[in-house]
């Protein structure tokens, strides 16, 4: 069942991308959380929105918010696309589908490609903002607007 604006984000772990297990619960319900998914490391798009959060992560860090990657790719991968371009934020491997089903991440595509989705959480874990476009860089400023909105 898809995750709505107003739904308390569920407990959830996964690897990052150098191996370790994150919790949730280290972060959800503690600061304000951007979790972004996205379909593949490296590709074009995803790389240029990618780069649009890196670019702006200040302006995150600035309101006490976390960002947080999501896509099917390796933890490898992500180590590898995370040091290319210098991102500064956690990137999660779902490799297994967990997160996006959790998060009722639809397909895009006629399911060939998975969707790219953006949620922006308050401090209390409540979703505030779900925005599903494959555009990826009016990702940043819609998350943005949210969360000068809520902090």
């Amino acid at each position: 069942m898809a995750m709505k604006v107003g739904d308390k984000v569920p407990h959830f772990t996964a690897k990052d991308s150098k191996g370790i297990i994150f919790d949730s619960s280290t972060v959800i319900g503690k600061k304000p959380t951007v979790i972004y998914f996205y379909p593949k490391d490296d590709t074009r798009v995803c790389t240029e929105q990618a780069c649009s959060f890196r670019d702006s992560y200040q302006d995150f860090t600035d309101l006490g918010a976390e960002v947080i990657g999501v896509s099917g790719d390796s933890t490898t991968s992500h180590q590898k696309f995370s040091e290319k371009y210098q991102l500064p934020f956690t990137l999660l491997s779902d490799n297994d589908k967990k997160l996006r089903n959790l998060f009722g991440v639809p397909t895009a595509l006629f399911g060939l490609i998975p969707g790219r989705v953006t949620y922006v959480i308050d401090e209390k874990g409540i979703v505030r903002l779900i925005f599903d476009n494959l555009s990826g860089k009016i990702h940043i400023e819609k998350a943005l607007q949210m969360l000068k909105k809520i902090v």
